[in-house]
C-alpha cells in the first residue's frame, strides 16, 4: 500500500487533489485508517489516477472524467475523442471572434480617410409559405429597411411566438444606430423578443427560433438562436454563417455522428436553444459581418435547408438575379421536394448606391 504522499508523487496528482477526488467518489483510496484517517492507495490504482491527471490537463470537467473512468478502454477512448472534438469546435468559434476583434480594432487604430467613400445599399425580399403538408404556417419572415428576420415557431402557440419575436425587432428598422453599439442594440432587442414570446406562450412546449440581421449601411449584425439559418453567397461560394443549436449538430461537433447519419437521425429537429416561455433565457450567437458589393445573404427556416440540398440552394442563389425571384425559386424548390414543412426565406443583396467625393 502507498501513502497518499507517495501515491501523489507517483501519479503526479497533489494530495489536495486526491482528497478532493475521494470526496467526489472519483478516486477512492483502497484503505482509510480508522484511527488516524490516513489514506492508503494500492499500486494498481496508479493507472486510473494517471488517467484522471491527464484528463484534467485536457480541461475535462470532473463529472465527465467520472463517466470516462467508469468505461472500458475502447468506450473511454470514444468519449475522449468526442470531448476533444467539442473543444475544437468551441475553440474555432472563439478564434473567429478573436479574429473579428483584431480586425475591427486594427481598422479603428489605423483608419486613414479615403478620397472616395463607396456607399452601399441593401435590396431585399421575404417570403413565407405554408408548404404542402402542414395545416398552418408557424413561420414568420420579414425584410425591412434594416431588419431581416426569419422565425420558425413550434408547439401550440408556435405561430404567435414567431410573430411576436419578429415584431419585437421591427423597431430597429427606424432606430438611430450608434457606431460601435450595434451588437449591444441587437442583443437588447432579442431580450425584448424573449419577453414578447413569453407573453404569448404559457409553457415550454411552445416557442420559436430566431435568425435575424441588422443592416448598418456597411455591415450586417447577426443574431441567431435555434436551427433556422443564415448563408452568405460571396464570389460564387456559399457559406453557412450560423451554427445549428440542435442535438444532432452537437453530436456532429463531438464526432458521435457522421453527416450522413445526421440527415436520417430521428432527433434531428430537437433544439438545444430556442425562445420559449421558460427559463433560463438562451444566450444568442452574435456576430458582425463586413458587407461587400455583390454579397448575397439568405436567411431561411429549416423548411428549406432540411429539404433542398445545399448545392441546389447555391445554384438558385447564383443564377436568380433579383431577390424577389430568388425567394420564389427557393420556396418552389422546397415544395417540389415534397414541402413537408413551412418554408420561409429572406434574400438580401448588397449593391453600390453612389460614390461621394470628399
Amino acid at each position: 500500500m502507498l501513502t497518499i504522499g507517495a501515491f501523489a508523487k507517483a501519479c503526479r496528482l497533489s494530495p489536495k487533489a486526491l482528497r478532493l477526488y475521494d470526496e467526489l467518489e472519483l478516486l477512492r483510496p483502497a484503505r482509510v485508517d480508522p484511527d488516524t484517517g490516513y489514506r492508503y492507495y494500492a499500486p494498481e490504482q496508479l493507472e486510473q489516477a494517471r488517467l484522471v491527471a491527464w484528463l484534467r490537463r485536457l480541461g475535462m470537467p470532473l463529472a465527465r472524467i467520472r463517466q470516462v473512468c467508469a468505461l472500458d478502454p475502447s468506450a473511454a477512448a470514444g468519449e475522449i475523442r468526442a470531448y476533444w472534438a467539442r473543444v475544437e469546435a468551441e475553440t474555432a468559434t472563439r478564434r473567429d471572434l478573436a479574429a473579428f476583434l483584431v480586425d475591427h480594432l486594427s481598422h479603428v487604430t489605423r483608419h486613414v480617410p479615403r478620397k472616395d467613400t463607396t456607399m452601399l445599399e441593401l435590396r431585399y425580399c421575404a417570403l413565407s409559405d405554408i408548404g404542402l403538408v402542414r395545416p398552418a404556417n408557424q413561420d414568420t419572415a420579414h425584410a425591412g429597411a434594416r431588419v431581416l428576420a426569419v422565425a420558425d415557431g413550434f408547439g401550440a402557440a408556435g405561430a404567435p411566438a414567431s410573430t411576436a419575436a419578429v415584431e419585437a425587432l421591427k423597431f430597429l428598422d427606424t432606430e438611430p444606430l450608434v457606431a460601435g453599439s450595434v451588437l449591444n442594440l441587437l442583443e437588447d432587442a432579442v431580450q425584448g423578443a424573449t419577453r414578447a414570446v413569453q407573453g404569448v406562450t404559457q409553457s415550454q412546449d411552445a416557442g420559436t427560433t430566431l435568425t435575424a440581421m441588422l443592416w448598418t449601411g456597411s455591415q450586417l449584425a447577426l443574431v441567431h438562436i435555434g436551427d433556422s439559418r443564415a448563408y452568405l453567397l460571396r464570389a460564387g461560394e456559399l457559406f453557412q454563417i450560423t451554427h445549428d443549436h440542435t442535438m444532432v449538430q452537437s453530436m456532429l461537433d463531438e464526432g458521435r455522428l457522421t453527416p450522413e447519419e445526421a440527415k436520417a437521425h430521428p432527433q434531428r429537429a430537437l433544439l438545444l436553444k430556442a425562445l420559449t416561455g421558460g427559463s433560463p433565457v438562451p444566450v444568442p450567437d452574435l456576430r458582425l459581418h463586413d458587407a461587400l458589393p455583390g454579397d448575397r445573404y439568405l436567411l431561411c427556416s429549416d423548411g428549406l435547408s432540411a429539404v433542398v440540398p445545399t448545392a441546389e440552394i447555391q445554384h438558385i442563389l447564383t443564377t436568380t438575379p433579383a431577390p424577389d425571384q430568388a425567394v420564389q425559386a427557393l420556396t418552389g424548390a422546397a415544395n417540389d421536394s415534397g414541402g413537408p414543412d413551412n418554408v420561409s426565406c429572406v434574400v438580401a443583396d448588397v449593391d453600390h448606391s453612389a460614390t461621394l467625393s470628399r
